[in-house]
Order: structure tokens, then sequence, then C-alpha cells
């Protein structure tokens, strides 16, 4: 059975930044659950969210906040599991989310994808889950291929649009 990805937001006014992972991961047959939690109001809830998120079937967990950014790190600090976060574009056009979410001490780590990345964070978990899922895995080698397509058919789009200047 494949392992489930968690997209835990700090707000609930994240949901929309983060639609484009949800529908990533579901494009992909990944299943996904979406849970609001919060380092700073529940931290008791995230950090048992995810002592318990590997026994519960969980592969990886995305974790998306703004401001302070700290959930990536309370998640980070009580499982095993890889974290990726997401900083939120919240205030300071999201540089203090970054530098919060990016800033882990030695043994905490958090793979941290762009301000607002929330498609990087869902190809991110996907390429983690593909390790040890070939179906997975032959999935991500078309979505490159159709990518290399795409951009080879827009340079030859360009190129016919030079030459007829």
């Amino acid at each position: 059975m494949s392992k489930k990805v968690a997209l835990v937001m700090g707000s609930d006014s994240d949901f929309p930044v983060l639609t484009p992972a949800v529908k990533r991961l579901k494009d992909f047959g990944v299943e996904v659950e979406v849970r609001v939690m919060s380092a700073h109001r529940t931290p008791d809830d995230a950090a048992e969210f995810s002592k318990n998120a590997k026994a519960e079937g969980f592969g990886v967990i995305i974790a998306a906040a703004g401001m302070a950014a700290h959930l990536g790190g309370v998640l980070a600090a009580h499982t095993t599991i890889p974290v990726i976060g997401i900083p939120v574009k919240a205030s300071l056009n999201g540089l203090d989310a970054l530098l919060a979410t990016v800033q882990m001490p030695p043994g905490i780590p958090v793979a941290t994808v762009g301000i607002n990345g929330a498609d990087n964070a869902a190809i991110l978990a996907v390429q983690m889950l593909a390790l040890s899922d070939d179906t997975l895995a032959q999935k991500l080698d078309k979505m490159k291929s159709d990518m290399v397509a795409g951009v080879k058919k827009k340079n030859a789009d360009l190129q016919e649009k030079v030459n007829a200047l």
C-alpha cells in the first residue's frame, strides 16, 4: 500500500496557496490528508500528530505556515519521516516565513521550497515516495518527459515567429 502525504497548514486561510499541492498529489494518485494545526496555538496536537504520522501510514509531511512559520520544525522534531516546509507569503513578502522554515537546528531538517511553492512541495513529496514506489517513479518520468516536449514545442513555435519577421 502506498504511503499517504499529510498537508498541514497553520491556518485555514493558507488553503488557497496550498490548493496546487492537493491537486498535484491527487493527479499522481497519492492519498493526501489536509489538516489545520498551529505550532503556537495547538502545539500538543501538532506534536501528537507528528509522533503518530508514520504509524498512520504517512510517508511525507508537508507543512505550510506564514509569519513565524515554526510548524515545519515542530512537526520535524517529533518524527523521522521527511518534512517539507512551504513558507507562506503572509507578511514581509514571505521572507520571514522562508527564514523561519529553512533555519532549522542540526538534527531537525525541514526540506524547504520557495515562498508559496506548494506545487514544488507536492512534486518533492512524490519524488520521496517514488524511491520505493515504481508506479510513482514512472509517473514522474512521464511528467518530466512531458515538460521537455512542452519546452521544445514552445521553442519551435518561437522560431516560427522569429523567422516570420
